[in-house]
């Protein structure tokens, strides 16, 4: 910092007014990512929104613009540390799958067994990345650039990397995106709940559902798993990494004989990925690639998928009560979105607060689960649909 304090006051002495406004531009920039860095710090401390990647994320971004650190890449070209980890870890979409494998061996599929159903809220609350790809399409992003935004709705941080990485997208936009992401899910609690009182009344939200209590086998969840990878596999091979990262978590689990490594991928390997994945985010960050116009319109554009998958699948159980005798509450649509288990814990809470003695958090978790799939699939018919126009598959 001093060094280019005394660059921009040997500048002015020479009243060379171009490299002094460069310079004060770049020491401007410097000062934005250091606030930038702050507030994600404080919102991980201060609010506990994603503590676990805001904070690695925000301490980062200050890392990576302090001048001269060269800790991404040095002054003759060569690669610094943490250029190394990103190229090794997250540009080959390393990380992104161990983080799968860790949410894997934490999540418990069998509320979904028993409500099967509950499957189509997972299909139904990816609506908002199509839409949000639409919208983004018109503001001027490219089609990779679009449908990596658009993922950015699922509130799933992983599939974002990941379909941003296949699209060999610029850094700067794939840290804009990943931020977007991780603290968009952070904000369930905050964003959620006007989206669905906006779309619901009262008398929807009270709306009771019969839970019916099924024994499943342990065969059953072994094969779970097993056959989702099988199937996923063949209805959209791009998915083949994410989903089969996330069904080997969840064998892991299941499968009774390995519980030292189920519990060794929920916390330390968790933890482990997640903060270098933070930090090393975070280091690319910097003011040159992250302080322009269509950083402003990625964290829009975010805010807007994550509303129109909420509202889709609210909508979708509008509709479908409009068939069903036993009708179900509107709001266990809104937990098919990807933010496990933050979205069902929100959902349960607005339903006991219309009423006390209303339970669907089983139910919402069912759709929860559900979303966590649906959008490792939408992420991978996006990489599909759009890899085929631009000749990438």
């Amino acid at each position: 910092m001093l060094e280019k304090l005394n660059e921009l006051i040997a500048a002015l002495s020479n009243q060379n007014m171009d490299i002094a406004r460069e310079i004060g531009l770049e020491f401007l920039g410097m000062l934005v990512m250091f606030a930038i860095g702050g507030i994600l710090i404080y919102l991980a401390i201060k609010k506990d929104y994603e503590p676990a990647l805001l904070l690695p994320i925000g301490f980062g971004a200050i890392l990576t613009n302090i001048p001269m650190t060269n800790i991404f890449t040095g002054p003759d070209g060569e690669t610094g540390v943490f250029g190394f980890l990103y190229n090794n870890t997250i540009a080959n979409e390393l990380f992104p799958v161990l983080i799968f494998i860790a949410v894997g061996a934490m999540i418990d599929f069998t509320p979904l067994f028993q409500t099967p159903f509950m499957l189509f809220f997972g299909a139904a609350a990816q609506f908002g990345i199509f839409a949000t790809m639409m919208v983004a399409l018109l503001f001027g992003f490219s089609l990779p650039e679009a449908g990596a935004i658009g993922v950015i709705g699922a509130a799933d941080g992983p599939t974002s990397i990941y379909v941003a990485n296949a699209f060999k997208l610029d850094k700067g936009l794939i840290a804009a995106i990943t931020v977007a992401a991780y603290s968009y899910m952070s904000l369930v609690p905050i964003i959620q709940p006007p989206v669905i009182k906006l779309l619901t009344t009262p008398e929807e939200r009270k709306i009771r559902m019969n839970f019916h209590q099924r024994k499943v086998s342990k065969l059953a969840k072994i094969l779970f798993p097993i056959l989702v990878t099988i199937f996923a596999g063949l209805i959209a091979p791009e998915s083949v990494a994410l989903v089969g990262a996330l069904m080997f978590g969840n064998l892991i689990r299941e499968c009774g004989v390995l519980n030292r490594l189920s519990e060794t991928a929920q916390n330390v390997l968790a933890n482990l990925v997640t903060l270098l994945l933070g930090i090393t985010i975070g280091t690319t960050m910097t003011a040159s690639s992250f302080l322009n116009w269509k950083t402003l319109v990625i964290m829009l554009m975010g805010l807007v998928a994550f509303i129109f998958d909420t509202a889709g699948g609210v909508l979708f159980a509008k509709f479908i009560n409009m068939f069903r005798k036993e009708k179900i509450n509107p709001m266990v649509g809104a937990a098919g979105i990807s933010a496990f288990p933050m979205s069902a814990r929100v959902i349960q809470k607005m339903a006991k607060e219309e009423d006390p003695m209303n339970f669907v958090l089983m139910q919402s978790v069912a759709a929860n689960v559900s979303g966590q799939l649906g959008s490792v699939v939408a992420g991978s018919m996006i990489l599909v649909l759009v890899g085929r126009l631009i000749g990438l598959v």
